[in-house]
């Protein structure tokens, strides 16, 4: 691993021992494992003394389908606590041609700086023409600047200079490392961007055990359904599917389905605008939609999306009902470098404010020139932007609305209704970094029927059976998106082909395990509390409005204490037994 000191520019390499990554593997396992070794606790987020870590993991930069992804961790500006994120793109094989599996950034530069990282040296060039551009013209402007081919940059906005605590880390225009704020911690440190490149190759233990598993993989995706789903649709698809279960969450999270879906659908979009299928390398799922705006207002404007995600947050949460004015304020999200869920849901928070005649600013559902304006503002943070460019926590406590903020640990959920999606209830509440989808995605076995929506028994150890696998694959680092493609088999074949370790899948289980605890224990370090899962009371005491669905509070109870005591932790969420971390 690669160690910069953004304070007096220095760098060290530092050798990861075996025994670190047999017990850790790579990506996520790694990150937590390095966050846990050099971040002090209780520090500012936004303090020169946090750390900032980008990860990859054994399958990176090999030809494994799904491998181009790496993982950023940190402490959270947005939650204090743990948080990591990741992305997709050519940025991840790029980090690993430079020979390094992990690079820890440290301290703060005195002045605007990006970084060359190659395998012969770090160069620390000056950002200072870059600082206040976008992050499209910033990452034009840093490879230019290096000249290099295959160098990929990684680089923020205005927001993250601004210190916006849900700022994004930006690559390849369109991707990003988008929830927990990443991209503020980037901009206390004043670091505009990083640049990668080099020639290393990584070592594969076994190349055709690798061959062979690559082979079954594309075998499997030919036939598969959803693959095809989503090189047809991509992730906006969902809105069909999520609106039809009336879990589509709408009007700040009073309803479960929009009036009018359709006009926002994944079938709309590739039928009224110029979409054409877009993948990372090393992928055939071509998940991606590069759209072109063929008519409207803003016709002519390309954009990678919008994704499923951002069509919730502005067309569900902010019952904006053109794809087209979608797109554009999922543009200016990506362009100032903000995540679209968190800011969809502000802006929704402020239109329920003004509609129940709790905020004098004009802020209406449906109207995207308000919604675009706001946004504006919060990334520059003037007037009521500057409030709510601290998020949603600190933001509600100074509107007076936390009786109405939807959030866990101070970040909002992702699409999906926990409300009828019972295991989601469970999912926000126990995931280290706030209300996430993404630890076990158990809305995609909900929604199809695999496991009972409205069920709560047993539903804990369903969940962590997914959660367990998905950790391992965030360990590699592979695309959530191959998830019907890579089960425990396969896990198992592409950990032994890439690094030569002789495991099974209840070894694997217990790695996988292992790094939820530790995720636990660094935010226990962090002064979690058991009252840090617990779910909005909205959900408990408010039901929604087109159906009565809530949540019952002691059947939510009951699926966390059989979560915690499944991982081996006692009734407050505090693990049994210690971790030995080496």
């Amino acid at each position: 691993m690669l160690h910069i000191n953004l304070t007096n520019c220095q760098y060290w390499a530092q050798e990861i021992g075996d025994e670190v990554l047999a017990s850790w593997l790579g990506g996520r396992g790694l990150g937590c494992y390095l966050l846990w070794k050099n971040l002090k606790p209780g520090i500012d987020p936004l303090s020169s003394e946090n750390v900032l870590i980008f990860a990859t993991g054994p399958a990176t930069g090999t030809r494994m389908f799904g491998s181009s992804r790496y993982g950023v961790f940190s402490k959270s500006p947005l939650t204090n606590f743990f948080a990591d994120s990741y992305a997709g793109g050519h940025v991840a094989p790029a980090m690993k041609r430079t020979g390094y599996d992990a690079v820890v950034i440290h301290g703060s530069s005195p002045s605007p700086v990006f970084l060359e990282i190659s395998p012969k040296e770090v160069r620390f060039r000056e950002a200072l023409p870059l600082w206040g551009k976008d992050t499209h013209q910033t990452e034009d402007g840093c490879l230019k600047e290096v000249n290099i081919p295959g160098a990929q940059a990684v680089v923020i906005g205005p927001a993250g200079e601004k210190l916006v605590r849900f700022a994004c880390i930006a690559n390849n225009y369109w991707r990003n490392a988008g929830r927990t704020g990443m991209g503020a911690v980037m901009g206390s440190k004043k670091l505009k961007a990083i640049v990668f490149h080099g020639d290393k190759q990584p070592e594969i233990a076994d190349s055709q055990l690798l061959e062979d598993l690559v082979e079954e993989i594309l075998q499997k995706g030919k036939v598969d359904p959803v693959a095809r789903r989503y090189k047809e649709l991509g992730t906006p698809m969902l809105v069909t599917i999520t609106n039809q279960a009336r879990a589509f969450p709408t009007e700040y999270w009073s309803i479960g389905t929009i009036e009018g879906w359709e006009k926002i659908s994944g079938e709309t979009m590739i039928t009224r605008f110029r979409v054409k299928p877009k993948a990372c390398p090393r992928c055939f799922l071509a998940c991606g939609k590069l759209t072109l705006i063929t008519e409207g207002r803003h016709k002519g404007l390309t954009i990678e999306g919008p994704e499923y995600e951002t069509i919730y947050s502005f067309g569900g949460l902010c019952k904006i009902l053109d794809l087209g004015e979608i797109a554009y304020l999922n543009n200016l999200c990506d362009r100032l470098g903000v995540d679209t869920i968190t800011t969809g849901n502000l802006i929704a928070l402020c239109m329920e404010l003004y509609k129940r005649r709790r905020l004098p600013e004009k802020v209406e559902y449906g109207n995207p020139d308000h919604a675009a304006d706001l946004l504006m503002r919060i990334c520059q943070r003037e007037g009521l932007g500057q409030t709510l460019a601290d998020g949603i926590r600190k933001a509600s406590q100074a509107l007076d609305a936390e009786d109405l903020a939807i959030h866990v640990k101070g970040l909002e959920p992702a699409g999906y209704d926990p409300r009828v999606l019972k295991g989601m209830a469970l999912g926000y509440a126990v995931s280290p970094r706030g209300a996430c989808h993404l630890p076990a995605t158990f809305y995609i076995f909900e929604l199809r029927g695999v496991v009972e929506p409205s069920r709560v028994e047993g539903k804990a150890a369903l969940f962590i059976k997914y959660e367990d696998r998905l950790t391992i694959m965030d360990t590699m680092i592979s695309c959530r998106f191959f998830r019907d493609l890579i089960g425990w088999e396969e896990l198992i074949k592409a950990v032994q082909a890439t690094t030569g370790l002789e495991v099974d899948a209840e070894q694997l289980q217990k790695i996988a395990s292992d790094i939820t605890t530790l995720r636990r224990l660094i935010n226990l370090r962090e002064g979690l509390t058991k009252q840090d899962d617990m779910l909005p009371q909205r959900f408990f005491d408010e039901p929604r409005t087109d159906d009565g669905q809530r949540i019952i509070k002691d059947e939510f109870l009951h699926m966390l204490e059989e979560y915690y005591s499944l991982r081996g932790w006692d009734k407050e969420g505090k693990p049994l037994k210690s971790l030995i971390i080496t």
